[in-house]
């Protein structure tokens, strides 16, 4: 049983002021439900972009957002996948879904399961497509769950060789609850983690300014702390991949901090035999906001291929 959230969308400080580019305006201007469902005592928030004509879409695609991101991250990317029923959650502790006192891969593979079945129900095959944090958590969802998708992709996430160096990883645990006196203090203060260069800067702005809540300590950022600690790394991951019970694919930045060709060559090893893999040119490790349009494109072709798989068995 799902209801709809209390979020007030038109708050002035949601409106960016950078110019930014039509397509980018239409896209987070598009109709969406913002809707709440609880999963194992804790509400989970999503975006559904329920179209019209939904009976005339080929399959669903749940968007699963990065480590302390939300489903905003994917306001101007989902309405881009013109042929497809679309939704964005929040995971627990982060964005504008609730919070926990003990978060775990296999409760998120529980929450992402939760909001599949949600939002799309009938006979249409559905994909998972999990970016950075989000990626790990598909990746335990396909063990967990894959046959219940139709694909899963994953977009970033590196998996290293067992002999790598990881000491020059930039992966970083958050330990601090941060306030800030005003909301523009704030947005001054976001960044992105990797650090990037981010030439969309409305883009940046978009999600800069959905990151940000109000409390009685002043402005802060939605993600609970106690989410982003190293113990988010800690699963075999690379277990979970080989066990995957749905078809893989891996999309990864040309100019990512976190994977290289090396690393991707070595997720491909972890995948079922011709899975597909693909990269982004002049993409680092957040590909969706430095080429959102090949990014999509990317994502259509990989559906499209294994819909065309499904239509000849």
């Amino acid at each position: 049983m799902s209801s709809t959230s209390e979020i007030d969308w038109s708050a002035k400080e949601l409106a960016i002021k950078k110019d930014a580019p039509d397509w980018f305006l239409k896209s987070v201007n598009a109709l969406f439900e913002s809707r709440i469902i609880s999963v194992l005592g804790c509400d989970i928030h999503f975006l559904h972009w329920n179209k019209p004509s939904a009976e005339k879409t080929k399959a669903g695609i749940l968007l699963v957002h990065g480590g302390g991101a939300h489903a905003n991250w994917w306001r101007f990317i989902a309405p881009l996948l013109t042929d497809y029923n679309v939704a964005a959650l929040d995971l627990s502790g982060m964005g504008d879904s609730g919070r926990r006192t003990k978060y775990s891969a296999s409760i998120r593979s529980d929450e992402i399961l939760s909001v599949l079945d949600s939002c799309f129900s009938g006979n249409k095959p559905r994909f998972l497509v999990g970016h950075s944090f989000g990626g790990y958590m598909s990746m335990r969802f396909a063990a967990d769950y894959g046959e219940k998708v139709a694909g899963t992709v994953i977009v970033d996430s590196p998996l290293y060789r067992p002999d790598a160096d990881l000491t020059k990883s930039p992966r970083r645990a958050l330990k601090i609850e941060r306030y800030y006196p005003s909301f523009e203090i704030a947005l001054k203060r976001f960044k992105l983690l990797p650090p990037q260069e981010c030439k969309n800067d409305y883009i940046l702005e978009f999600i800069a300014r959905h990151s940000i809540k109000k409390t009685d300590k002043g402005w802060t950022w939605k993600f609970d702390v106690g989410a982003m600690g190293d113990n988010r790394w800690e699963e075999p991951f690379h277990e979970h991949l080989q066990n995957a019970r749905s078809k893989i694919a891996f999309i990864y930045g040309e100019m990512s901090a976190l994977v290289n060709k090396e690393t991707a060559e070595y997720v491909r090893t972890l995948m079922p035999k011709n899975s597909l893999v693909t990269e982004i040119p002049n993409a680092a490790h957040h590909i969706m906001l430095d080429q959102p349009r090949s990014f999509v494109k990317s994502l259509e072709n990989i559906f499209s291929a294994w819909l065309n798989e499904q239509s000849h068995k």
